[in-house]
This record gives structure tokens, sequence and C-alpha cells, in this order.
């Protein structure tokens, strides 16, 4: 975009104080990820839960000079944009921008997969067409607005996802967003909380095609198949899935996969190496040929870009480095859009000082003097404390850059140069083109280098608690547990991510845990769930907030209040004992309770207690009883205390099971990791946590020989062994050994054999085209977290949890 202030005012019938000559290229609308101020209009939008305009006065110190607001401000140094819906304005200004681009559009909505398709769609396009999408997974009411505006005179292409959380939204994406081709992906058959059913769900999303000119849907769902049908009779419908009745699918045996796979577009047969071939990528392969056979690809270049075809590494890793740095890799991809991504993440962290590390930019269309002209604008607002550019066509252009950069012509240069060995206490972002491999740069630079890691999917987090909120009234409050490491997360890490995006509370066990992330800049009010006593002095001085479960622990910790001179009233938070038997006020202490409340110096922030059943179906009588007595017994506290604390007693299967018994306030805790009990809603969930390393050897062993300690298993035929550097010390149990447990190598489940040692363990993979060096997953999707549970006999928390500190925790943002 690129419009004055007037134009904007104008379009979207808002008034403007200022200078209305003002030209705005971008719109912000998070305060924490502003990048550039230059010629960048800060958005105060409004929601039920929080408003943009507290955020006004930190936007005008990071140097922002035009403010679109509801309310008008009293700054007369700022531009400001009078809307009276800050959410409907962007929306207005989205659909002037592309009613009046000439572009060619492809709309993508569904369950899953739009964003996977989206990019693939991306690396097959770009070279073809100028070509614009959705940065990252910006697909809301908000996202995809913001996305649309991104549209430049240049581009003849745009490719945009669309998502929705509930009726009524689309018609409103819809008259932001009217594309020429529309995709349809997968279904899923268990529909959105938000809406009654399938049915339902797939005629809303259908709502997006209403002016499309074609439309490619998963024919494979029968339901979706009758409804586009009844609804779209005469627009051109193509259809595309597994099942023989698509116009566009699979007519080979896909199992052996040193065959191409044969795909039937029409008529056509169209022969494509494909060697991921689980349903659910070969149904989006088949979703890029149709809409690539659309915009005239021809077969053999088809061929050639699916060849090439890359994952979708979105992903931005954060690793612990030497010299206290924190590592943020960004070696995937490089592009002036992803560019600007990696800077608004890295202002998300508190750490001023930081480094960069910046490669040339390949496979651009741009003009290179333009092009790096706004990339050493863009760096020298981030104020780097130190630069290093690798590749020539960067370095011609190293007088731009602020500080001065060190240049180097390759990545071995830099490493050889040893001047990274002075970066300390620092964020150090690595952002490069594939060619330069500069992953070689954080592997030098990491802290840990131990081939199993733990990867943390900080988006599939996001994404969780958001699903457990869409099921929550707009007012009711979250809070997140993070006690006993955040469940083996990282407390720090997923604290700092949690606070954020506005978690309410977050909940730790001990006060130790509590004070570690105040120290480390956590400011969230943090609940304590089991204050021993000796530590109520550091409660108090670290303000953290206790739970208190007893008159005893009550008297102890007042006396501690008195003993600080604490002269206002310290919040704390009453536990109720409903039937778990573990701890609680009961029924008859409450008067007591009332009375020694009066007398003290503190003031009930909640009351709350614990369902020992939410997650089993059997046990729902004895659930509904405790909701009962908690009900009961926090109205009656309430009614004596004279005021209204908050209440809260779901966790994250209550949450799903017993949503009308939300309160003001729910906890979630293995929810937001992507775990329920509920299968419909685990449906629904993405897995954030990814257990993984590789294999270190392969060995043929022969029939009837032994394998491990103990000689416990034997091989009854000439058997092929990988062993993987993981084992018991890392927290895998030695109860998965011996043909229990089991791993995935491509994709595909391999028995764990022998017993399970401190640092190893061996896996059978006979027949399998395994190799040393080939990624293993312990548990992420095959198996899951649940299955790998299932092994080891135990819940998905005590396999967390058990994960040792040595193994190396990586944190992924898309």
């Amino acid at each position: 975009m690129n419009y004055t202030i007037k134009e904007i005012a104008d379009i979207t019938h808002s008034k403007f104080f200022g200078n209305g000559k003002t030209k705005i290229k971008n719109i912000a609308f998070d305060s924490r990820t502003i990048y550039s101020a230059k010629q960048t209009a800060f958005l105060a939008i409004s929601t039920q839960k929080n408003s943009g305009q507290k955020y006004i006065d930190k936007v005008i110190e990071k140097g922002i000079n035009t403010i679109i607001t509801e309310n008008e401000i009293t700054n007369a140094f700022v531009n400001q944009i009078i809307t009276k819906n800050s959410i409907e304005f962007l929306q207005t200004l989205a659909r002037y921008h592309f009613e009046h681009s000439d572009i060619n559009s492809i709309g993508i909505t569904g369950s899953n997969g739009k964003t996977i398709l989206k990019e693939w769609l991306y690396q097959c396009l770009w070279n073809e067409f100028a070509t614009v999408k959705s940065p990252k997974s910006f697909n809301s009411q908000i996202g995809l607005p913001l996305s649309v505006l991104q549209i430049e005179k240049k581009h003849e292409l745009g490719i945009f996802e669309v998502g929705i959380s509930k009726p009524g939204e689309m018609e409103k994406q819809e008259r932001v967003f009217q594309p020429k081709i529309g995709l349809l992906t997968h279904i899923g058959s268990a529909h959105s909380a938000n809406f009654s059913s399938e049915e339902e769900l797939i005629r809303e999303k259908l709502k997006l095609f209403q002016h499309s000119e074609i439309i490619f849907y998963n024919g494979d769902n029968l339901l979706t198949e009758s409804i586009i049908r009844e609804l779209y009779p005469h627009k051109n419908l193509i259809s595309y899935g597994l099942e023989s009745s698509n116009r566009i699918t699979i007519i080979s045996e896909i199992s052996n996969r040193a065959e191409d796979i044969q795909i039937q577009y029409f008529d056509e047969i169209i022969s494509l190496p494909i060697f991921q071939r689980d349903d659910a990528t070969l149904t989006n392969v088949l979703a890029l040929v149709g809409i690539l056979k659309e915009l005239g690809i021809s077969n053999s270049d088809i061929k050639e870009k699916i060849d090439d075809l890359k994952a979708v590494e979105m992903r931005l890793e954060s690793v612990e480095g030497v010299r206290n740095n924190l590592i943020i890799n960004d070696s995937y991809n490089l592009d002036l859009d992803s560019l600007k991504i990696a800077f608004q993440f890295i202002r998300e962290y508190n750490n001023p000082r930081k480094s960069l590390i910046l490669t040339d930019i390949l496979d651009s269309g741009e003009n290179r003097t333009a092009l790096y002209h706004e990339v050493a604008e863009l760096v020298n607002e981030q104020k780097f404390d130190k630069i290093f550019l690798i590749g020539d066509e960067i370095g011609s252009f190293s007088a731009l850059f602020s500080p001065a950069p060190s240049v180097f012509s390759t990545t071995s240069q830099l490493i050889e140069n040893k001047a990274l060995n002075e970066i300390e206490n620092q964020i150090v972002l690595l952002k490069g083109a594939r060619k330069f491999k500069i992953e070689r740069i954080k592997e030098l630079l990491e802290l840990r280098k131990h081939d199993t890691v733990l990867e943390i999917n900080l988006n599939a987090i996001l994404h969780n608690i958001n699903f457990h909120k869409s099921l929550l009234k707009p007012e009711t409050k979250m809070m997140a547990m993070v006690k006993a490491n955040a469940y083996g997360l990282g407390s720090y890490e997923i604290s700092e991510f949690l606070q954020l995006h506005h978690i309410d509370y977050l909940g730790v066990a001990f006060a130790d845990e509590g004070i570690e992330l105040r120290k480390k800049g956590i400011t969230t009010p943090i609940i304590v769930m089991n204050p021993e006593q000796h530590s109520y002095d550091s409660i108090i001085e670290y303000n953290l907030e206790p739970e208190i479960y007893s008159l005893r622990v009550l008297e102890v910790f007042n006396e501690q209040l008195l003993k600080s001179g604490n002269q206002q009233k310290y919040p704390i938070h009453v536990k109720l004992e409903t039937g778990m038997h573990r701890l609680g006020f009961k029924d008859f202490e409450l008067d007591e309770l009332i009375d020694r409340l009066r007398v003290t110096n503190v003031q009930v922030t909640s009351i709350f207690s614990h369902l020992s059943s939410a997650d089993i179906p059997e046990e729902r009588d004895f659930t509904l009883q405790q909701l009962k007595t908690f009900d009961k017994n926090s109205t009656y506290l309430i009614n004596k205390l004279g005021y209204k604390p908050l209440r809260h007693i779901l966790n994250s299967s209550g949450i799903t099971n017993y949503t009308d018994y939300q309160y003001d306030m729910v906890r979630i805790g293995i929810g937001m990791i992507g775990e329920s009990s509920n299968k419909l809603i685990k449906n629904q969930l993405q897995n954030s946590v990814c257990f993984k390393t590789v294999v270190s050897q392969i060995s043929e062993v022969k029939s009837g020989e032994s394998v491990g300690y103990g000689r416990g298993y034997r091989t009854d035929q000439d058997t092929k062994i990988a062993t993987i550097p993981v084992g018991y010390a890392d927290g895998i149990p030695r109860m998965v050994g011996n043909m229990v447990g089991r791993v995935g190598i491509h994709k595909k489940l391999y028995p764990i054999v022998g017993n399970v040692c401190m640092d190893m363990m061996m896996i059978r993979v006979d027949g399998a085209n395994v190799e040393e060096g080939d990624p293993v997953v312990l548990f992420n999707s095959n198996p899951t977290l649940g299955e790998f549970s299932n092994y080891c006999k135990t819940i998905a928390y005590e396999v967390l949890t058990s994960i040792s500190p040595r193994v190396k925790r990586i944190y992924i943002k898309n």
C-alpha cells in the first residue's frame, strides 16, 4: 500500500488531524513487534479483551508519528486518523486496495493444509509471476486485510489464506478479498467448537468463493461434494483427492518409493517424484498440481518444481548459545518479507543488545540497488551492536549499513575469522539464503551440541490456547500452568512467550519457580500453588501470590506479612476442598476462615479448587458433585467477604468437557501442549513438542545373536539394527525396550529392541531404507506423545517432565 493520510481517511470515511500529505506504507497493530517507524501508522485495535489505545504512548516513543484510533488523543505532535471501528477500518481499506489492484488471486480456506499449500504455491510460482502471499498464518479478521494491503503495483498474483473461527466471519472476509481461484482444503470430521455441525462449517467456508471463477476442493469428503454442487452448480468445480471419483487423483501404487507417482488430471497422466507419501502430503500435492495446471504451467515444469519443492520451514529456531547469547536461527529462506518477520520476532525479547549475520538475498526479482538500500534502512533501524555481512553482492553495499559491518565472501571466512567469539550476552540473529549454509554458525555458537533435541513449537502452543479460548466467554480469564519447568518445555521461555500474548496468570508449584521467572523479567501475576512455609518472605519480596489452603497457613503467612512491613492488602488465592482430599478448606471451616480474613492484611484475589476426574467420562457424576460443592462453598465465601474474587476450577479437560462451569477463569496445562482426553478436541489441537534424534550407526546382526545389555533380546533372523544416541539419562524409561516401544523413521514405526542403555538404544529396521544420520522421532505425530506415554504405561505429564535437562531445547516460531 502507498496512500496519504488524507486518502486513507477518505477511503475509510474517517476524520484526520495533522499533515494529510504524509505517506503511509505500513500499518502496525502490535506495539511489541514494530520493526520500522518509517511511513508506518499504528492502528489501535479494540477487542473485547484488550485495547490498543493503552499502547499509543509506547509506539510514539518508538518513532511512530501517525496513529489510527477510535478515540482522539491529546498529542499535537502526531497525525491522527479517527475511525468508528478499528477492525472495520482495516477491512474497508483492504477491500478498496484489493478492488483497485490488477492482480490474479488464489484464496485458500479449509480446516488443515492452508499454510502448507500457500507456501508450496509460492515456491512454485514466484519465478513465474510477481507474487505476494500472506505472511506466516495471517488469515484472521485482522490478518487477512493486513496481508491484502501488501499488494503492490508490480504484483501479478496474490496467494492468501483465509480463516474463520465462528459463523458470520466469512462474509466479512469475502467483502475484503474475492479470489478468482478458490481452494478448499481438507475439512476435519470434527466440526469447530463454534459451529453447530460440520455442514454449517463447510457452508460458512464456501462463502469465500461466491465470486470465484474456478473452485478446487477436496472431493474425498462427500458432504463437501454435496454442498459445493448445491451452492455453485454453474461454477467450474474441480475435485481432487485420493478417491478414484475425483477429477485429480492418483492411479498408481504409492508404497514403492523407487517409482514415481502417477497422477491423473482429467484425461492426462502426470508422473511425479514424491518421497513423502502420507495421505495429507499426497492430497496437498494433488491440489497443487490442479492450480499449477490452471495457471498454465507445463507438465515438465510441474515435475521439476515439485521435485525441487522444499518442506514448509517457516520457522525461527531459538537456542541457548555460548557466552550467554541467545541464537535465533532463520537460515531457511531469505527475502525482504522474511527479514521483516525476523526483526519482528527479535523485538519480542527484552534484551536490547543484538547482533546480525546477514547474507546476499538471492532469487529476488527486485532491482538490486533499490533492494539493498531498503534492506540497509531496515537493518539500521534495529540498532544492532554488530553486523556481519556474507556475500560479495551485499558486501558491495556495506557502506549503507550502520554500525560499519564486517564483510566476508563466504560463511567459512566468517567462522575462521573468530570475530564471533567476541559476542556475549546478546541476541544473535542468523538470516541467510540456503546457499550460504549459515546454520554452521548456529552449530558453532550453540551451547549444547547433542543430536537429541526437544523442539517446542511456540505457535502451536498459541494455537492450542486460542482454541481453548474459543470455547469460553470473551471475558473469561486464563491461567497457564508453567510448573515443573513448564512440563519440561522450559519455564522461562514458555512464560515469556505467554506474557507476550497477554496470558492473565501464570501458575507455578513452588516459590523458587516463580522467583526465577521474576529474576528473568516476567511481570505477569504468578500464583504459587504449593507455597512452603520457609518461602513466604521470598514470595512477598518477589510479588508472588500464594495459595492459602488452611488456617495454619493463613496465620503463618500473615505473620510474615507483618514482619515484612507490608502496608497494603496482599493478594492471596483460597483453595477449597471439593472431594479430591488433597489440600483446601472444608465447608465447616469457612466461617472461621472468614473471621480470620477480616483481621489479616490480605485480599482474596481468587477462590479455586481442583477437579480430580474431568478427563474420565465414567466419573462425570463425581465431577458434577465437585462442581456443585465448589459453587455452594465459593458462593457462601463471597457473600460473607462482601467483595467478589475470581473463581476457577476447570483444568484443560474441564475446559473442554465442562465448559458451562468456567466461572471467571480457567487453568490450562497439558491442553496448551496439544493433548486432550476428548478425541474430537484432540483432532483440532496441534502437536507442540517433538522429541527427536538421529541414527548413529546401522549394524547387520545374525540370527540368534543378542542385542544390548543382559542379552534381553535375541534375533530370530538376520536383522538390521539402528543405534540411536538417546537413553534413560535423557528421559526414556528402560521399560520401553525389548519390543515394547516404537520410534518413527521416515513416517513409519520401528520397534525398540534390547534394554534401553543410559545414552543409547537400539531399533530394529529390517527391510527399511534407513541410513546413518537419518532423523528419528521419539514422539511427535508418529508416534504421538499419547502413544509414547502408553508405551511407558504412564501419562503425558510424566513423560514430558522426565526429559533430561541435558536434552537441548529448541524453540520454534512460524
